[in-house]
């Protein structure tokens, strides 16, 4: 049977459960590393957070969480292995970078620079996460998370993609991608393909903020899977509203794209930095960005529609296997 990595060890794709297959219990811009004198990281303010997180997902029926941080965004394997022990939720987590506009960019540019083969260093750096573990930790990533920016996906943002599709087609590892506002799908799942990647291990994130139904399609036909992943987050960085995400997703299922179709809601639990004071208007936008409003609110407008607890089950217990090649 496929194996999957968790924080606390290797796990079979068949006993993942009831999957979210994108949230963060810790997250950072880069450059709060540098802030930390007025920003610096509570342990243990993160876990309370992070165990409370897993506790309400755990009281709607979820099993497995992933958690595809980038390694420069604050990833802190440690951490989700803790909220793992006390809490018993399965975590997966990430290697990989960001998207090139908010990403730790100056590092690897600058060795490319001096001559070093950037490419094959971020090969090294994926196979040796997954393989071996991040740093000395001996948690072993689960997942390679890769990020395009709106529009483009950028000469760096490509080194990722490669180095992604040629470290898979050796371990099997699957690949979960961030798209700006749904934008690029089509393009990374292209790339991915063309350099040798499996589509039935990629999922393309954050199409749900796309709602140009050819897009989607064109995404779909390719044969990996789709990321409705940002229920909760509305009007803010380009996302529609829930409405919309509901619709599209109805359909896409109602014309047989149901196994191809992974919900999720990007939340961040715990800021790394400074806090961010949010102004009362932004507070009532995002009052639904929290881990199970899915659950909460969105399930039973999918039931409302006429979509089955069989497919449920789809969507939150065999699509996350199937990603894992179950």
């Amino acid at each position: 049977m496929p194996i999957v990595n968790t924080v606390l060890g290797p796990v079979q794709a068949s006993e993942l459960g009831k999957t979210l297959f994108h949230e963060h219990f810790v997250f950072g811009y880069p450059g709060f590393q540098g802030d930390t004198t007025l920003g610096e990281l509570d342990e243990e303010a993160a876990l309370q957070v992070g165990i409370a997180v897993a506790e309400r997902v755990k009281a709607c029926g979820v099993k497995t969480v992933i958690d595809p941080t980038p390694n420069e965004c604050g990833r802190n394997p440690e951490l989700l292995r803790k909220i793992s022990e006390r809490s018993g939720l399965q975590i997966i987590c990430a290697t990989g970078y960001y998207y090139e506009g908010e990403s730790a960019t100056a590092y690897f540019k600058s060795r490319a620079r001096l001559g070093y083969d950037v490419d094959q260093e971020i090969v090294e750096m994926y196979r040796r996460e997954i393989n071996e573990g991040i740093g000395r930790t001996g948690i072993k990533a689960g997942v390679i998370k890769l990020a395009s920016s709106k529009g483009e996906i950028t000469d760096y943002e490509k080194m990722f993609f490669r180095a992604a599709a040629k470290v898979q087609k050796e371990t099997g590892v699957t690949i979960i991608t961030h798209t700006q506002e749904g934008t690029m799908g089509a393009e990374q799942a292209e790339l991915l393909i063309s350099e040798g990647a499996d589509s039935s291990r990629i999922v393309i994130g954050h199409m749900c903020g796309n709602t140009n139904l050819t897009d989607h399609l064109r995404v779909l036909q390719t044969g990996v899977f789709v990321g409705f992943d940002r229920f909760g987050l509305e009007v803010l960085a380009g996302a529609p509203p829930d409405a919309v995400r509901e619709a599209m997703l109805i359909g896409l299922m109602g014309i047989g794209y149901i196994n191809q179709l992974l919900l999720s809601h990007d939340t961040v639990n715990y800021w790394l930095g400074r806090p961010a004071i949010m102004p009362d208007v932004v507070l009532q936008i995002l009052a639904n960005w929290h881990p199970t409003h899915i659950f909460d609110n969105v399930v039973p407008v999918l039931q409302k529609a006429g979509i089955t607890d069989d497919q449920l089950d789809i969507l939150f217990v065999k699509n996350p296997q199937r990603l894992f090649g179950a």
